[in-house]
């Protein structure tokens, strides 16, 4: 079981769209993978409606009274998030899944496939930060975010209160991804919003705790990338970079020990302790 739900990961990962491809059908529920869960409609502050997953930790773990939001990648739906999420809740974490608007079973939203995101999905992501802090006032809440979802993380972060961000495969220079997917598939184009120009600016203004995930070997966002952006923080940020031997989105597979993605889960456990991700030796 471990090998096939490392292979179906490695597959996603390895074709991810570079661009919004979103997928109507759901690949299965949490229910079907054993999760204890809640369907959620959620309403945006723009009035649209989202679907949503409020997936229970496993009653076997101690309870981390903490509420990991995921912003998905731009791939899919929230479906093809439940491997991250039955990890994070063999470990004790509430998990929030939910699909973007024109994503799964979502409302509606006209998408050019071209474009890389859409500003749209920020406030999608904001709505639900703000349900699952609303049902657990007395928890941490925060973001895991993946590939394109850690651009919306880091500007809801930005913006709102959040507890901390998690970032896997982060987008410092979304030009410098574009012009990366470019010459890697110069026969498909890649197409930016025009909020993408001040997205430089975001960064300085997340003051939670940041844990950047990143692949020693990713050419799209760089390790580099992730460095660079700790290194700018000023008094009283804390971030933290864990370089990881893979490519783009492979460190949850690198890491994983036992059982799916639980070194990767440990690992962010303990920065949100306060300690290092890294674990000694």
């Amino acid at each position: 079981m471990l090998r096939y739900l490392v292979l179906c990961w490695l597959l996603f990962a390895t074709t991810m769209a570079w661009a919004s491809k979103p997928l109507a059908d759901w690949i299965a529920t949490p229910d079907s993978m054993g999760l204890r869960y809640k369907s959620l409609t959620l309403t945006t502050p723009d009035h649209v409606r989202l679907a949503a997953w409020l997936i229970a930790p496993v009653a076997s773990a101690p309870d981390q009274r903490t509420t990991m939001v995921v912003a998905g990648s731009d791939w899919g739906n929230m479906s093809y998030s439940l491997d991250q999420a039955r990890a994070l809740a063999a470990a004790g974490y509430q998990v929030l899944l939910f699909d973007y608007r024109g994503f799964g079973h979502s409302e509606a939203f006209a998408i050019d496939q071209h474009q890389l995101y859409y500003p749209e999905f920020a406030i999608d992501l904001g709505a639900a930060l703000a349900e699952a802090r609303r049902r657990s006032p007395r928890q941490r809440v925060g973001i895991i975010g993946f590939s394109m979802g850690t651009i919306l993380g880091a500007k809801v972060a930005a913006t709102t209160r959040c507890d901390f961000l998690i970032t896997d495969s982060y987008f410092a220079n979304p030009q410098a991804v574009v012009a990366h997917y470019q010459k890697v598939r110069p026969e498909r184009p890649v197409t930016l919003p025009a909020d993408a120009a001040t997205y430089v600016g975001v960064a300085p203004r997340v003051d939670c705790p940041w844990l950047f995930i990143a692949g020693t070997e990713d050419q799209a966002t760089p390790l580099a990338d992730s460095l660079a952006t700790a290194r700018a923080a000023h008094h009283g940020q804390r971030r933290e970079v864990l370089a990881v031997p893979c490519g783009h989105l492979g460190a949850i597979v690198k890491l994983t020990k036992q059982t799916f993605g639980d070194g990767y889960v440990q690992a962010v456990s303990r920065f949100l302790a306060g300690k290092s991700a890294t674990a000694k030796g």
